[in-house]
């Protein structure tokens, strides 16, 4: 009998990577809170984990002839978010304290998705050593 790992891995290895998308963004963000015009930016993690189990394609560089051949890609349309202060005059619309609070959800998120896929592995190694 045949396994897939999609199956047995659940929806959390999409998971894991669209919140490491997601951190980048984030991070951009608050790397350019004083950049005169800079919009922040943010993705839609439902609409990009939707898109990522739907093409599940990932892209890995092979650097033996005997690796598998893989390869990844997500389309993370980013998209403006709405500012919640007023302009500042420099027209930029990053609010740090929202941005770092951001990056800690979904850093927390992150790490939650990350302990259920360790979780889904460990029970299938157990179950492949006969429960040693």
């Amino acid at each position: 009998m045949a396994v897939s790992l999609d199956k047995a891995l659940g929806i959390h290895q999409h998971a894991l990577l669209v919140r490491s998308e997601r951190a980048e963004v984030i991070a951009s963000n608050i790397a350019n809170a004083d950049t005169p015009g800079y919009k922040a930016k943010d993705l839609d993690f439902a609409d990009a984990l939707a898109n990522a189990q739907k093409n599940q394609s990932y892209k890995m560089s092979k650097t033996n002839d005997k690796h598998f051949d893989l390869s990844f890609d997500i389309d993370t349309s980013n998209k403006y978010r709405n500012p919640m202060q007023p302009d500042t005059g420099d027209g930029n619309s990053v609010d740090v304290q929202v941005e770092r609070n951001m990056f800690m959800q979904n850093s927390m998120e992150y790490q939650a998705s990350l302990q259920f896929l360790n979780g889904k592995i460990k029970a299938m190694k157990k179950a492949l050593s006969g429960g040693q």
